[in-house]
């Protein structure tokens, strides 16, 4: 019979044949997850016995590993921040750099502040879900073009408990929504330039919905199109949050500025690359007699 040391060894070595990206990682989180395992009884009962259903569960992963189809695909959840989210074939796979935006409304927010947020394109509700987990006197609006993704996003909402504080809408980013009417804005849109996609790694181009990776031909139409729509649906004062591609800074300054913003700045992720640029609507407008 196999056991889990056994069986964490000889995935290893399949994925790390395969050239596979952390081989040790994925291989203890597929073991987990055909075994019902945690990390401390593979460290401490290393010699339990895994069931022939086991062993067939934790191959058939493994093969599809090997075939790159991400982890996180093979078993339908993310972690993210501090939530663990279910996931679908129609809504991106949340990345950790996603969690600079989250660091930052919560730096700039108290526990029991009240305040609108919305989340344009919010897939899964990473964004939307991790803040108002750690707000709840706050409630937020996630929007999405896809109702498939938009299902994804309201199955996370209620297994965490946050249907109270949340809605979601199918619209594209904040079409019909009111003026003024939020507090905080945040968004991760699609960015990747179209003749870059090909080139991606297969866990992302071939398993990631391509609406939410596609930028067009620059990789900025949805900025030219978020950076007016969220001045105008932040009420005055109210902040603005946009993930961005390593090279876009400039380019998503830019357009936040023509749009009115103020304070246009671009902040890095954990790997010093530019990752969020931020802005704030003006707290008054003023005008010439």
């Amino acid at each position: 019979m196999t056991t889990l040391v056994k069986a964490w060894t000889g995935a290893q070595q399949r994925l790390k044949a395969a050239s596979i990206e952390s081989p040790a990682i994925d291989a203890r989180l597929l073991l987990e997850a055909a075994t019902g395992a945690t990390r401390a009884d593979i460290l401490t009962d290393p010699y339990r016995e895994l069931t022939q259903e086991q062993e067939a569960t934790l191959d058939g992963y493994l093969d599809k590993r090997i075939k790159r189809m991400p982890v996180a695909r093979i078993l339908g959840r993310k972690g993210f921040w501090k939530l663990l989210l279910n996931l679908s074939e129609h809504v991106l796979i949340p990345r950790p750099e996603t969690e600079v935006i989250v660091d930052m409304i919560l730096k700039r927010s108290l526990p029991g502040d009240s305040f609108q947020l919305a989340d344009l394109g919010t897939g899964s509700g990473a964004i939307l879900l991790s803040v108002l987990s750690e707000r709840p006197a706050a409630k937020g609006l996630g929007t999405d073009i896809s109702e498939d993704a938009l299902a994804v996003a309201r199955d996370n909402a209620a297994n965490l408990g946050l249907t109270g504080q949340t809605a979601f809408l199918r619209t594209s980013w904040g079409s019909g929504l009111q003026d003024e009417t939020f507090d905080v804005v945040a968004s991760n849109p699609p960015y990747i330039r179209s003749d870059v996609i090909p080139t991606l790694d297969p866990e992302v181009k071939n398993h990631d919905p391509i609406l939410a990776l596609d930028g067009g031909q620059t990789g900025l139409e949805a900025y030219e199109v978020l950076a007016p729509e969220i001045f105008r649906l932040l009420k005055p004062g109210g902040m603005a949050y946009l993930e961005i591609g390593f090279d876009q800074a400039t380019d998503v300054e830019n357009l936040m500025k023509n749009a009115g913003f103020d304070d246009v700045t671009t902040y890095l992720d954990l790997s010093n690359l530019p990752r969020v640029v931020t802005g704030q609507k003006p707290a008054q407008k003023f005008r010439l007699a």
